[in-house]
């Protein structure tokens, strides 16, 4: 049996949107009918008028879909989860608010920011505080409308994330549990973190700047301070690509994102900016034939419950509120 062929055969038979997000494995990738990044994905998705829709791509983004779009049936081939996103729950959410409130803040002074890279559970608990999701492309502008509060921004999960905007934006950051004044700081972050890109160092940097004097650099805000202080550019995944793009085909450039990303975007002069592969392992447990399984559960009417994505009304609500703060800025 011909996977792929089957994949589009099933496609065009059912009420079906398949959706891949930027990270998956090329032969998913190549056969999705919306592909972006994952807040992205989940506004493409309310456009559409499909009932189904298969998602490609780890479990806090399907959540999102799904507080998005309630009235869609929402399935994922694999429900693998982030590693930052499972950083935190509801739990080490208050266990980190009791520590800034034993440093001297209260809850009043403090206004939380959630990353997208998190839980359904974990954005209602920032909505029901008064607060808002980001994505790494606007987060900028989620910040600064978060300062006009007067408040402390309490930044979850990525500490590097938080930390590279509190720079750009010449403000003080502190991590939670590092032994750091946090009464000091105008950001306050969760200690969490991107595994894929921890791995990008001001080494691979050095080494490339070595070895191709001319070379550009473009990194994720998820990579550490240091390398984001050292690369020619710093963006989103979109805005990485749109960067990427425009350049010259002969201009060589070295980027530090996960790998299947990066594979597609060039032919030529293009380069990992790591001596490992930097391939995200959640964002790859997802296989054509978990899409074909999907797929024909869907047509024989045996939809499994481990793969469809179930969000409570109460968590649905709030996460909501917090998205639509965002959407408002």
């Amino acid at each position: 049996m011909n996977l792929k062929n089957e994949i589009i055969k099933l496609k065009e038979e059912l009420d079906v949107t398949l959706v891949a997000h930027f990270y998956q494995r090329d032969e998913v990738f190549e056969l999705a009918d919306i592909t972006g990044d994952s807040l992205e994905l989940a506004k493409k998705v309310m456009l559409t008028d499909s009932k189904y829709v298969v998602f490609c791509g780890v479990g806090f983004m399907g959540e999102s879909v799904k507080v998005m779009s309630p009235e869609k049936t929402v399935l994922m081939p694999k429900i693998a989860c982030c590693a930052m996103a499972r950083m935190i729950d509801v739990g080490y959410y208050e266990e980190n608010l009791k520590k800034i409130n034993e440093a001297g803040i209260s809850n009043d002074e403090i206004l939380p920011i959630t990353y997208i890279n998190s839980s359904a559970a974990v954005k209602a608990k920032v909505g029901q505080m008064g607060g808002m999701v980001c994505t790494s492309s606007n987060a900028y502008k989620i910040i600064e409308k978060g300062l006009k509060s007067g408040k402390k921004i309490f930044f979850v999960p990525d500490r590097c994330l938080g930390q590279n905007f509190a720079k750009s934006l010449n403000l003080k950051s502190a991590i939670v549990g590092d032994g750091s004044d946090l009464k000091q700081a105008d950001i306050i972050c969760y200690n969490g973190f991107c595994s894929v890109h921890q791995q990008f160092s001001v080494e691979d940097i050095e080494f490339y700047r070595e070895r191709f004097p001319d070379i550009l650099i473009a990194v994720h805000p998820e990579c550490d301070p240091s390398v984001c202080d050292a690369a020619d550019f710093v963006g989103s995944t979109s805005q990485l690509i749109t960067y990427i793009k425009g350049l010259d085909p002969e201009q060589k450039i070295a980027v530090g994102t996960e790998f299947n990303m990066v594979s597609r975007l060039r032919d030529k002069n293009t380069y990992i900016l790591s001596s490992t592969k930097p391939e995200c392992p959640t964002m790859n447990e997802t296989t054509l034939q978990d899409v074909y399984n999907t797929l024909k559960s869907i047509k024989d009417d045996k939809i499994s419950k481990e793969t469809e994505i179930f969000v409570s009304e109460d968590t649905a609500k709030w996460a909501k509120v917090a998205l639509e703060r965002m959407f408002e800025v």
